[in-house]
């Protein structure tokens, strides 16, 4: 392994807290000195069949670790996932059913072998010990918090503020996520920044179960293509880590500079010391910003499909936007601002269709596109400070502009 400096400037890079960094090294150090690789935890609750690039930040920090040599455990949540985390939730989230959930998790493992390695990823199922708890079990892991450590939660003080409901059992949500790395045995475990909670939790039931408790690392949560909320599907914003090579092309290629320096940064595999070089060259003047996306486009659809597809995606794109291969009476229109429109709402109030209903059907029938990428969301969002190229079926075009 390499030294205890040298691993940490590497974990540290896009991560937004260290619970502790001198614990975090003293850790390094010891697991140099005996040859045992630190254990490093991170769940996912296989709430929905996609991963996408917002989950992959994670993903990319697991296999860093898995790069210095250290245990990777990816952890499906697929008992709490019929709980449904209630972070960031302003309403209880519907339970998933056990086959939902089983379904969804199948398709997860498909997806993060494109960053991690398959060799050295163990994974494992939270079912694997909550489904042995009885209920004896729960009563004595329940009594090991308090009611008002559980209601300091910012997500729970806001719902009891608007009178809106808080389910018991969404109290035992972070209870459960913590009891993990009790029985992971984890050394370290990584979250979002709205995971924080959830990951302190595990620290303080670990000590309860006279173990050292885990180092946490909280990373940003990445803005979807609107550049304003984090990714989701539900909004409409986020790039799928199974999304073609032409359309993740196409959507990355859509967010804004100064989003794209934020991709760089949790997305990207160059140094930071080569991507300060490209941001200095493009603030100068020596780059145009855009040839900074396409080499951003490129190295992510290279990962998730291959190098040839990021060239044929890029042809693509230089071929619609470069040598304009377009017809040359399209009609442009400003943008309308920084809010966020959806795609149905721009080609009704564009009058590239009658009706909203008329506009969903269009996008449900594939006669939309977005960039050279067919829209298959109604809900799409569009963000109102980018620029977009609009195609509805063969002849109807729109270009919105920024200037």
């Amino acid at each position: 392994m390499i030294s205890v400096q040298e691993q940490f400037q590497i974990i540290q890079r896009g991560v937004t807290e260290i619970i502790d960094e001198k614990d975090l090294k003293r850790r390094l150090e010891k697991s140099i000195k005996s040859g045992k690789p630190l254990r490093v935890k991170a769940g996912f609750d296989p709430t929905s069949p996609d991963l996408h690039l917002g989950h992959t930040v994670l993903l990319q920090k697991m296999k860093q670790f898995q790069d210095l040599g250290h245990e990777v455990v990816f952890l499906i949540g697929d008992f709490t996932g019929m709980i449904g985390d209630p972070t960031g939730k302003s309403e209880t989230r519907k339970s998933l059913t056990r086959e939902e959930v089983a379904v969804n998790a199948k398709t997860y493992l498909e997806q993060v072998y494109k960053i991690l390695d398959k060799d050295k990823t163990v994974v494992m199922f939270n079912s694997e010990w909550m489904n042995k708890f009885t209920s004896t079990d729960m009563i004595n892991l329940a009594a090991q918090y308090t009611v008002a450590r559980m209601i300091e939660r910012d997500d729970f003080q806001k719902r009891l503020a608007n009178h809106l409901p808080v389910s018991i059992h969404e109290l035992l949500y972070p209870l459960i996520q913590g009891y993990d790395s009790v029985a992971m045995k984890a050394d370290i475990e990584l979250g979002g920044t709205d995971q924080k909670f959830n990951l302190l939790v595990g620290r303080d039931l670990q000590r309860n179960h006279q173990m050292e408790p885990q180092v946490i690392l909280t990373l940003p949560l990445l803005e979807g293509t609107d550049g304003v909320q984090k990714m989701s599907k539900s909004l409409g914003n986020s790039i799928d880590v199974l999304a073609t090579p032409h359309e993740m092309f196409g959507k990355i290629m859509s967010i804004s500079d100064d989003l794209m320096w934020r991709y760089y940064e949790l997305l990207s595999a160059l140094d930071e010391s080569e991507v300060q070089a490209l941001r200095q060259k493009a603030e100068q003047g020596a780059m145009n910003p855009k040839e900074a996306k396409i080499q951003l486009a490129g190295e992510l659809v290279a990962r998730y499909h291959s190098q040839e597809w990021a060239e044929k995606a890029r042809q693509e794109f230089d071929s619609v936007f470069k040598n304009k291969n377009m017809p040359k009476d399209i009609p442009v229109q400003k943008t309308w601002g920084a809010e966020s429109k959806s795609i149905c709402t721009v080609l009704k109030e564009a009058e590239l269709c009658s009706s909203t209903s008329d506009a969903r059907r269009l996008v449900q029938q594939g006669a939309v596109s977005l960039d050279g990428e067919k829209v298959a969301d109604v809900n799409f969002q569009l963000n109102g400070n980018q620029a977009y190229l609009i195609k509805v079926g063969k002849k109807r075009f729109l270009q919105i502009t920024t200037d």
